[in-house]
């Protein structure tokens, strides 16, 4: 890359941050995507499908690094697990919850419930939970989270910017998985709060990775539109209560520095 090349990336990243980290997260996850979306299978597709999802991670990085921040101070809140119980108990319980109790909607409706299928279930749960954590989805949080949030948040209220975010974030998964993602965009709201709450990329990992399994394994009915429109009711209501109990506020009572500007806040979390 050239000087003057170099100086304009470098002009970019630091005038428009949030932008510039957009534009490279969908740019580089789209084309990696690219050739599974097209069609091509095998080993090569489905590593280029892997890849594509540290998208968001590797534009972050390369827009801190771009615009002078500290790529230690942006990836630090992936090492902070030591938080409250309480909180680790939110991560990985709440999807747990939120997926079993869409089970008893359904019974309340009619459907059967295939209890015995429950054992089975908690087994292939934890295996797609460390799957997820580490390349199903976790891995894409340095980037929404830990990037992304602070600043929208330091513009907006966080009932918007946690909106906005799940707008970027669900466009951002169009190419794979279509109109499908809208219902999971709730999950905005619930990631905030622990966010705000605790500054733990750490816990947003969990959090991401205790999700798909609990969808994918813990609704112990067969598929039906009856099913899709419960699982849809329970996030919506679940995501209602959060903002009426948080008045709106997602867990947010300061200004965010983003953790990339300046050496992370050891204090953040001092007596939550």
């Amino acid at each position: 890359m050239s000087a003057t090349r170099s100086a304009g990336v470098r002009t970019a990243a630091s005038a428009r941050p949030l932008l510039t980290f957009v534009l490279l997260a969908y740019g580089i996850s789209w084309l990696l995507w690219a050739p599974a979306v097209l069609g091509v299978g095998g080993p090569a597709g489905t590593v280029l499908l892997a890849a594509g999802a540290f998208g968001p991670a590797v534009a972050a990085g390369l827009v801190v690094r771009w615009s002078g921040g500290s790529v230690r101070g942006w990836l630090q809140p992936l090492l902070r697990w030591r938080v409250p119980a309480r909180y680790w108990v939110y991560a990985l319980g709440l999807p747990v919850a939120l997926f079993l109790s869409v089970n008893v909607v359904l019974a309340l409706l009619g459907e059967q419930v295939h209890l015995d299928r429950l054992g089975a279930a908690a087994g292939s749960w934890i295996g797609t939970f460390v799957v997820v954590a580490l390349v199903g989805g976790g891995q894409e949080e340095p980037g929404w989270r830990g990037f992304a949030l602070d600043r929208l948040q330091a513009r907006h209220s966080p009932l918007a910017a946690t909106a906005l975010l799940a707008l970027i974030w669900g466009l951002w998964h169009l190419p794979i998985y279509g109109i499908g993602f809208v219902g999971p965009m709730l999950f905005a709201v619930f990631y905030t709060w622990l966010w705000n709450r605790t500054g733990s990329l750490l816990l947003c990992v969990a959090l991401h990775g205790a999700f798909t399994p609990s969808l994918d394994h813990l609704v112990l009915v067969d598929d039906s539109l009856v099913v899709d429109a419960s699982i849809l009711g329970v996030l919506v209501l679940a995501a209602v209560a959060l903002v009426v109990l948080t008045r709106g506020r997602l867990g947010f009572d300061h200004r965010p520095v983003p953790v990339a500007d300046q050496a992370a806040d050891a204090g953040r979390i001092a007596g939550r």
